[in-house]
């Protein structure tokens, strides 16, 4: 594993290289991967994960269903909610449904509901890996909202190599360290071989150049 001190000088040593702008700019990472057959699906990598400090902006989630769950959604917050005639409707309106996919990020549907999902919304959502996260009756979504707004996703698919946003140039060193080490920790547990099947590391901001960390 990556020890913090060389996590947080490659994150100043980006920062210090990056042009000066006058927003603040994203931070990214990415991991190229090796000695991994992509071309089997039980070798990609699909996760949500937690980062201890956001990277920085807010994830939109959309919640589907009736009843309990709306009012929930409402109590967290939740940028889109749908009941069962929107979801039918929106089956019906492709490029509305593709905007719906698209603006958010992630998405949450009573377990009754997910059939009606899988028919209307399934052909936008699925190929971006964006189903809902079923919701069985009696679970409170509220934590579930918190928790999914802190959360990237990772997901390979067929690919060696993916980036993902991990903070911003507002944030600390140490805020994107942890970030960076949280993700990194989960990648490495899902590869069979661990660290052996990372080539390379890198982190940069988003006018900068990358700078490694591993």
């Amino acid at each position: 594993m990556v020890e913090k001190s060389v996590i947080i000088d490659a994150i100043q040593k980006a920062k210090e290289s990056a042009p000066e702008r006058k927003f603040t700019e994203s931070v990214d990472i990415t991991i190229n991967l090796k000695n991994i057959d992509m071309s089997q699906p039980k070798n990609r990598i699909d996760e949500t994960i937690l980062l201890p400090h956001g990277n920085g902006s807010r994830a939109k989630i959309s919640v589907l269903g009736s009843g309990d769950i709306v009012t929930q959604a409402r109590d967290a917050g939740a940028e889109l909610i749908m009941g069962p005639d929107e979801i039918e409707r929106l089956g019906g309106e492709p490029r509305e449904a593709r905007k719906v996919a698209s603006d958010y990020r992630f998405f949450l549907a009573e377990t009754k509901v997910m059939a009606l999902v899988g028919r209307w919304l399934g052909p936008r959502l699925g190929p971006r890996g964006k189903m809902p996260q079923p919701v069985p009756d009696g679970v409170d979504i509220r934590p579930i909202v918190e928790r999914l707004r802190n959360s990237v996703r990772v997901r390979t698919k067929d690919k060696m190599a993916f980036s993902l946003k991990v903070g911003t140039t507002a944030m600390s060193d140490e805020q994107i360290s942890e970030n960076i080490d949280a993700v990194l920790k989960r990648v490495l547990d899902k590869l069979e071989s661990g660290e052996f099947q990372v080539r390379s590391v890198y982190v940069k901001t988003t006018m900068g150049p990358a700078v490694k960390v591993m």
